[in-house]
C-alpha cells in the first residue's frame, strides 16, 4: 500500500496512471489522468533505487545544451546564425555527433529500458513489504544529520516555527554574522581599491570563521557585496562562478537566497543596473550558479520578501530578455531531441 500511495496513484486526482519520470537527479510523477507534476520523497529507499538505475536516453546533457545555446546566440550577434557551416565549410559540431542514434533501434531500446525498470521497481517493492521489523533499540541519534532528517520529517507549520525561531537566534544581540561578512567584503574593497581584488578562498575563509558558510542567508550578502556597477561591463559573476557555485550547490534555498540578494544589488543598492538584470542572470545562468528551473520559477512572480513589491515587479520586468530567450531555447532543444 505504502509504494502503491507514493509511487502509483496521483496525489492530486488519485488515479493510478502515473509515469515516472527521472531527470537532472530528480523524480518526476507525471499524471496522464489530470495532468499534475509531483515528486516523490527522495529520501525513500526506493527512490534511490529508481535514480540509481535510470534508462539511459542517450538526450544531451546540460552542459551541451548550454553551449549550443551559447553558439547559437554568438551566431545571431555575428549574422551567421542561417548556416549550417563554419567558416571553413564544414558542418558545425553537434551537426554529425552520435545523439541521434540508431534509426532502427532507439525505440525499441528506450521502451525495453523502460519496462526493465518498472519489473525492477516493482520487484524491490514486494522486497521492501517483505522486510520484517527489527528489534527497537531506544536510543536518539544526537549527529547533526540525524537532527535535521528529524526537522524535515515535522510538519510544515511546526518546521515554518522552527525557521522563524531560528532566524530570531541569528538576529540576537545587535548586529549579526551576516552584519559582520559584509561589512568585512567592504572595508576589505577599500582596501585593496576594488571588489573584484578580494580572493574567492578569503570571502569563504571568512564566511567560515563566522560559521555561516553553509546558511542560505550567506548568499544574499555575498550577492550584495561581491559586484559594483562593473559586474556586466568585467564579468563579475562569471569571475566568482567558483565560490559561488560551491555556496548555492548546498540546497534550492540557497539558490534562491542568491535571486533575491541580486534583486537587493539592482533594486536598492544599484538601481541604475535594473536595465542590466538580463546579462547578469545569463552570466548566472551559464556559470551554472543557480539551476534553470529556480530561474523559470523566480522570474514567474514578483515578491516582497527581499524588495518592496514595486520594485521587484520592475526587476523582472527588465528580466524579460532573458527569460524569454531561456523558454525559447529550451523549447529549441526538446524540438530538437524529438525529431533525433
Amino acid at each position: 500500500d505504502g509504494f502503491i500511495n507514493k509511487f502509483v496513484l496521483c496525489k492530486s486526482c488519485k488515479n493510478p496512471e502515473t509515469v515516472v519520470n527521472v531527470k537532472d537527479g530528480d523524480i518526476f510523477l507525471d499524471c496522464k489522468a489530470c495532468g499534475q507534476h509531483t515528486h516523490p520523497d527522495l529520501r525513500h529507499k526506493l527512490s534511490g533505487f529508481i535514480l540509481k538505475n535510470a534508462p539511459k536516453k542517450g538526450k544531451k546533457d546540460k552542459s551541451n545544451k548550454k553551449a549550443e545555446r551559447r553558439a547559437r546566440r554568438e551566431a545571431e550577434r555575428n549574422g551567421t546564425a542561417g548556416s549550417d557551416d563554419d567558416a571553413n565549410g564544414h558542418p558545425s559540431p553537434g551537426e554529425s555527433g552520435s545523439d541521434k542514434g540508431d534509426d532502427d533501434g532507439d525505440v525499441g531500446n528506450d521502451a525495453g529500458s523502460d519496462d526493465e525498470l518498472t519489473r525492477r521497481i516493482n520487484a524491490e517493492a514486494r522486497e521492501l513489504n517483505e522486510i520484517k521489523e527489527k528489534e527497537v533499540e531506544w536510543s536518539v541519534d544526537m549527529s547533526e544529520e540525524a537532527i535535521k532528517a528529524r526537522a524535515q520529517a515535522l510538519p510544515d507549520d511546526l518546521k515554518q516555527t522552527l525557521v522563524i525561531n531560528e532566524a530570531a537566534e541569528d538576529d540576537e544581540g545587535g548586529p549579526s554574522h551576516y552584519d559582520d561578512l559584509g561589512n568585512w567584503i567592504q572595508e576589505q574593497a577599500k582596501k585593496e581599491g576594488s571588489v573584484t581584488k578580494l580572493k574567492d578562498v578569503d570571502v569563504y575563509l571568512k564566511a567560515k570563521d563566522l560559521g555561516i558558510e553553509a546558511k542560505h542567508r550567506t548568499l544574499v550578502v555575498l550577492a550584495q557585496t561581491l559586484f559594483d556597477d562593473k559586474v556586466v561591463a568585467q564579468k563579475q559573476v562569471e569571475g566568482r562562478a567558483s565560490l559561488l557555485q560551491k555556496m548555492t550547490s548546498n540546497g534550492d534555498k540557497h539558490e534562491k537566497a542568491f535571486l533575491g540578494g541580486l534583486e537587493r544589488f539592482v533594486g536598492v543598492d544599484h538601481p541604475n543596473l535594473i536595465p542590466t538584470i538580463s546579462a547578469i542572470l545569463l552570466q548566472v545562468y551559464e556559470n551554472e550558479i543557480v539551476s534553470e528551473d529556480q530561474l523559470k520559477a523566480w522570474g514567474q512572480k514578483a515578491s516582497k520578501k527581499y524588495v518592496d513589491i514595486s520594485t521587484s515587479r520592475k526587476v523582472r520586468k527588465q528580466a524579460e530578455t532573458f527569460l524569454t530567450w531561456l523558454e525559447e531555447a529550451e523549447s529549441d532543444d526538446e524540438e530538437e531531441e524529438e525529431s533525433d
